[in-house]
């Protein structure tokens, strides 16, 4: 009976969490990469449905189609020669219109892919871009830089109900066609119109331990993968891998460790610069669009600036949350039971940790005067327990307990004495305990003491 209603409570936590991220991101309006090698790849007619799924909950989607394989192969073929600089292609004038082709190429086959889903697409030339023109002596020739995104025809593209499709040529005033960057495009489309979220796909792009050198400070999935990151946590990863561990990478193309690297440092510009979210996704899974939309933890790497997770107080309307979420330890007997009354009569002394309108972890700061404060009721949410929520829990109730000078913090424990002791808490004696803790500490159960070496 309790594996029956565990099931069901997961089942039907899945199901909230899908219609909670509905209403949120109703006519959000997302940007979409696709990297040509998925384009190429056995999953892009079930990436292509799972936009449609996305375009079909209300959300705005645009697409911008990467075409460098095709770009790569259609020159060979031609026996046109060209070199890579600086991220830029640099070929001839005669190269251009087979260039042309292949993007468009890209795009036409997103478009049909799209019509089969019943979904109208546009390929539009929105885009008005200059030539790069001799840097340090260098000429670029054909490669082109983003001048002007044309927002105003592109809004009412998709207040129409279409989707937009952005090939990587962008026009210059004069009519003039330059190769421009698909992944960069993308990035400038997403600032360009404030865009609640831009997503990357491409193959194997997972952020993982296996991959890169992860900083302590950052949250890791049960699988070693980081599930988001904020504007500082991205600082730290990026300056942990200017280089490639190529131990790490061997397996994966000498492509891999660049391509992460630079979309990271696009996802940093672009949500400083008012891209709520990025999002760097693994397109060799199926399922990792809805998945990353649709629930807390997702199925990629979110790079955000704020209002993702957040510690606050809790309110009484979280209650029923709260009693939800600490029901497992006390089923395991690490929590004592807590009732509704017990937790409206405590209310001031609880906060939450809120994860995209959810609650996904909780704890209490209870004062004995001046001299003690207890942190008790610590719980987090399963699917969140391998990402730091905790650490930094304890964190805000201590420092929370130094902003009113109390001069002690100590926990009661029967199971979790390790992972105390690993965040600075010693044992010590329940006779250290305030007299009106003591009172009500219970021999049969035999929890233990625990306080922070320094306040």
């Amino acid at each position: 009976m309790e594996q029956t209603e565990n099931s069901i409570k997961d089942k039907a936590e899945r199901i909230r969490d899908v219609i909670r991220y509905i209403k949120k991101f109703k006519n959000a309006a997302v940007v979409i990469h696709l990297d040509d090698r998925i384009i190429d790849s056995q999953l892009f007619a079930n990436h292509i449905r799972d936009i449609s799924i996305i375009h079909e909950a209300g959300l705005r989607v645009i697409i911008v189609p990467g075409a460098r394989g095709r770009i790569d192969s259609i020159l060979q073929k031609n026996s046109c020669e060209w070199t890579i600089k600086n991220g830029s292609r640099i070929t001839g004038e005669d190269a251009m219109p087979l260039i042309k082709m292949a993007a468009f190429d890209a795009a036409n086959i997103v478009m049909t892919s799209l019509a089969g889903e019943r979904l109208t697409a546009v390929i539009g030339n929105w885009v008005r871009a200059r030539g790069k023109g001799v840097i340090s002596g260098v000429d670029y020739g054909t490669a082109g830089e983003i001048d002007k995104i044309d927002a105003e025809t592109l809004d009412s593209v998709l207040n129409s109900g279409f989707i937009p499709i952005f090939p990587c040529i962008g026009w210059s005033l004069s009519g003039r066609p330059y190769n421009i960057s698909s992944v960069e495009l993308a990035c400038q489309i997403a600032q360009k119109i404030k865009a609640d979220k831009l997503f990357y796909l491409l193959p194997n792009a997972e952020i993982s331990e296996r991959f890169f050198s992860i900083p302590s400070e950052i949250g890791l999935s049960a699988e070693g993968c980081v599930p988001a990151m904020n504007i500082e946590e991205l600082d730290l990863f990026l300056s942990a891998n200017k280089k490639a561990d190529k131990k790490k990478t061997a397996d994966l193309g000498k492509d891999f460790f660049g391509s992460v690297v630079s979309i990271a440092h696009l996802a940093r510009d672009a949500v400083q610069k008012g891209v709520e979210r990025v999002h760097i996704l693994n397109g060799s899974l199926e399922g990792t669009l809805p998945c990353e939309i649709f629930s807390d933890l997702g199925s990629g790497t979110m790079i955000y600036s704020a209002d993702y997770g957040r510690f606050r107080a809790m309110r009484r309307e979280d209650i029923p949350s709260v009693l939800s979420l600490i029901r497992p330890f006390v089923q395991k007997k690490i929590l004592l039971p807590r009732t509704k009354q017990s937790l409206e009569s405590q209310c001031d002394d609880y906060i939450v940790y809120e994860l995209d309108g959810a609650v996904r972890a909780c704890a209490a700061l209870h004062i004995y005067g001046r001299e003690q404060a207890e942190i008790a009721g610590v719980a987090v949410d399963e699917t969140c327990a391998h990402i730091g929520i905790g650490p930094k829990m304890i964190s805000y109730l201590i420092e929370k307990a130094r902003t009113i000078s109390v001069q002690s913090v100590f926990i009661l424990t029967t199971q979790t004495a390790d992972w105390f002791e690993k965040l600075g808490f010693y044992a010590d004696s329940i006779e250290s305990l305030p007299e009106a803790r003591r009172a009500i500490w219970n021999p049969k159960r035999g929890s233990k003491v625990y306080r922070l070496r320094k306040l």
